[in-house]
């Protein structure tokens, strides 16, 4: 069985290369990654350098996905979206980009970290304000919490937020916001109240449109990895947000933020594996091909113990986090279960590209080839979304440590 895309024709059985033994896609999944794959294959990986050098994805990227449905998949249907609970469908975007060499831009943020805030928070007036734009692929998201002093400590927010009639005057700065540069709106944790006895109380949730007087985009932040991807400073002077933008209960952000850390958390691991996936592939075609002193690189032992204890492992990886797609399509993935997925899989990606950029040798570390810019991807998979450490500490609690 087969079915056309666009550009090509795509079997079911060759889309098999990165689903061996999984359980967890039907049909009809194989059926989105054929389009996907295709939609890849002819519209950004011959323009993927475009977009390293601009430092961004092109405001059209995010309109094209829109006609082909794929930004409007989690927007219910009334809105123009497809109204998808699962999240294997994102899950396939993330590993058909890995699998291609290329990255989505800020497209996975916007729609497994931003999203789930305004479908869970947003009001009536809301949902039909933003959610036909965000389903079209018109409107691009980004959220800011960190701040200059400020990472995983989220409840040591600054950035303020008083109240003035129907309204909020927003006040502070935020830095590393993956998407800040290009999105139309960008929701805000602020602080709009004080408990000494907890700081994470008094934290809201504020929707800053882009062109709100007041409010500013810094730099598009030079990084070491993920160039397509914009990672803004934003600063905020007197911005008056009107009350008619924020998202849920005012005072209840950290609540909110922690509801959606499993899902950030996952996105985050499926992509690791599915980075590291990519990696092994290029270097078995590469050792094959290579030869030193008159024989190809797989031919020795070193090689071949390196790989397969790499294919292993990273075997174990997919088991972890195919189970943990499950469980978070039936509501059943925890924080503790996601840090773990989180963890074993971003530690695991680094340790692949390394090995594998080691049997390219010399020629790993040259930019020109795909494995040096995984291996420098690879390096932040271990900070964003919370740190390896902090991993540990959530899962050190779970112990009763």
């Amino acid at each position: 069985m087969s079915i056309r895309y666009g550009g090509g024709t795509c079997s079911f059985e060759d889309l098999r290369d990165i689903s061996v033994r999984r359980r967890i896609f039907t049909e009809e999944h194989d059926a989105f990654r054929a389009m996907v794959r295709t939609f890849i294959a002819d519209e950004v990986v011959p323009v993927y350098a475009d977009w390293e050098a601009a430092g961004h994805a092109p405001r059209s990227f995010a309109r094209r996905l829109g006609d082909l449905g794929i930004t409007g998949l989690a927007v219910p249907e009334a809105y123009g979206g497809a109204g998808v609970n699962s999240y294997r469908f994102s899950a396939i975007l993330s590993e058909e980009f890995a699998r291609a060499l290329v990255g989505p831009g800020s497209l996975r943020t916007h729609m497994d970290i931003v999203m789930p805030y305004f479908l869970a928070y947003a009001s009536e007036e809301q949902r039909e304000r933003w959610f036909p734009r965000l389903a079209s692929g018109e409107m691009l998201t980004a959220i800011a919490m960190t701040e200059p002093g400020t990472g995983s400590d989220l409840a040591g927010i600054t950035t303020r937020a008083d109240r003035d009639g129907d309204g909020y005057v927003l006040n502070g700065a935020k830095t590393f916001i993956t998407g800040g540069i290009i999105a139309d709106a960008v929701i805000v944790v602020a602080r709009t109240g004080d408990d000494a006895a907890d700081r994470r109380r008094g934290l809201t949730l504020l929707v800053v449109e882009d062109g709100m007087p007041g409010f500013r985009k810094g730099r598009n932040l030079p990084k070491l990895g993920l160039r397509p991807q914009d990672t803004a400073e934003l600063t905020f002077d007197d911005v008056r947000v009107p009350a008619t933008n924020r998202l849920g209960e005012e005072g209840h952000a950290f609540t909110y933020l922690g509801n959606n850390l499993p899902k950030e958390r996952l996105s985050i691991a499926v992509a690791a594996v599915a980075a590291a996936q990519a990696a092994l592939r290029i270097t078995v075609d590469y050792v094959k091909d290579r030869k030193a002193f008159g024989q190809p690189v797989s031919s020795f032992q070193n090689t071949k113990f390196e790989l397969a204890s790499v294919a292993t492992e990273l075997e174990a990886a997919q088991c972890l986090v195919d189970r943990a797609i499950e469980d978070l399509d039936d509501g059943l993935l925890t924080p503790v279960d996601a840090a773990k997925a989180k963890l074993f899989c971003t530690e695991l990606q680094s340790r692949v590209v390394d090995r594998c950029l080691q049997l390219f040798g010399g020629y790993g570390y040259m930019l020109e080839m795909p494995i040096s810019r995984l291996y420098a991807d690879a390096r932040v998979t271990r900070i964003y979304g919370g740190t390896s450490e902090v991993m540990r500490t959530i899962i050190g609690k779970s112990l009763g440590l």
